[in-house]
């Protein structure tokens, strides 16, 4: 899909208006805290109804506002098929609401296989660098592109597991055994638990082989590798449930669940050994884009469908060796839109197709600046 026209209102520091994307390639460029990433922001609250920047619709809203909105128009000249005409997304009294084609919608998940957007930025070294939750996540989110099912087993899971500490924090609050309730809580959380670590494991094997020939492509190093290393070491519904009976006495005196596939871990490594720890921060950071490179070829080679590239000053730290390598790697995509500093070479990467836009104060000028 290509978006022919972005509109947003009270939308961070971004004057009201439209703005005519309608081009393959798209230059965003201005001095830091003019805008350009909030205008991505709004690109991906259209595609998924959330900020790849904050978990709180509050931050967005813009000072002194109580209410905001993004909508975007899809072009019905690059697109092949024309299901999709626009999407809003809206908050109003601090309620959100979304529409597909006009029509709202009750679950966001519809939003997904629309029009798939990968956004390359700062925090992606949190995937690389950070917690291993925030490692789960990158992952969870590349299968949910797209498989539902996936997305369906993992908030069901999600479910259970809430469940079950709270059944834990209450057995230790009121001293009751509960055992009959957290059985069924057991059987429950095995049954959605195996259906996802099978996912993860199958997706590892596939995302990996695609990371490491990019790895190797941009930095000339073989022998990367992404590992999945699931929580419960057996795949038997009927030996983890033995397990998980086992283990009740230390979950309850911890008061939370201590294993199961919100505990399972992605490991980095060089030949076989744990990579990250030794990595230096230029190294990091070149790990953390090449992830989302591999996200968004993983998305094309499952599905074919082409994403919308989100690439927020992600050359800005490359050598000139680096940059070119970076960009001959990006995936077959249907839209790109880059964000640069004014004293950047941007010119450089311009196309015959590229449209550039200046931006100032939340405020955008075509070419001439």
């Amino acid at each position: 899909m290509v978006f022919s026209s972005l509109r947003v209102k009270s939308f961070r520091n971004l004057i009201d208006g439209l703005i005519k994307i309608e081009s393959k390639n798209i230059f965003i460029v201005g001095n830091n805290g003019q805008g350009k990433t909030n205008i991505l922001e709004a690109l991906y609250f259209c595609a998924y109804a959330s900020s790849f920047r904050t978990n709180s619709d509050n931050e967005i809203v813009k000072t002194g506002e109580n209410d905001f909105s993004a909508y975007i128009k899809f072009s019905q000249k690059f697109n092949d098929e024309n299901k999709f005409s626009d999407i809003l997304v809206k908050s109003e009294n601090r309620k959100k609401q979304v529409f597909i084609n006009s029509k709202k919608i009750n679950d966001r998940k519809e939003l997904l296989y629309i029009a798939p957007c990968i956004v390359f930025c700062h925090d992606d070294l949190e995937f690389v660098s950070g917690s291993q939750e925030r490692r789960r996540w990158f992952f969870d989110q590349t299968l949910s592109l797209h498989d539902p099912l996936y997305l369906d087993d993992l908030r069901c899971y999600k479910r259970i597991i809430k469940s079950r500490n709270n059944v834990l924090s209450e057995i230790i609050n009121t001293s009751s055994k509960n055992s009959r309730l957290l059985d069924t809580l057991d059987q429950q959380c095995v049954f959605y638990g195996l259906k996802i670590m099978e996912k993860r494991q199958k997706a590892a094997v596939f995302f990996s082989k695609i990371f490491s020939d990019l790895y190797r492509e941009v930095t000339s190093t073989a022998g990367l590798s992404v590992q999945y290393s699931a929580s419960w070491k057996y795949n038997d519904e009927n030996k983890i449930l033995e397990f998980l009976q086992k283990q009740h006495s230390k979950d309850i005196a911890c008061g939370i669940s201590l294993t199961g596939p919100h505990r399972d871990r992605y490991i980095y490594s060089l030949n076989e050994k744990e990579y990250t720890n030794k990595a230096s921060t230029g190294q990091r950071r070149i790990l953390a884009l090449l992830l989302r490179v591999a996200q968004a070829s993983h998305l094309v080679k499952i599905t074919g469908k082409k994403p919308i590239l989100l690439l927020d000053d992600v050359l800005l730290e490359m050598d000139g060796e680096k940059r070119r390598r970076f960009l001959s790697v990006l995936p077959e995509y249907d839209q790109a839109f880059f964000t640069f500093l004014p004293e950047e070479p941007f010119l450089d990467y311009k196309m015959n197709d590229t449209l550039v836009y200046y931006v100032k104060d939340g405020k955008l000028y075509e070419e001439s600046g």
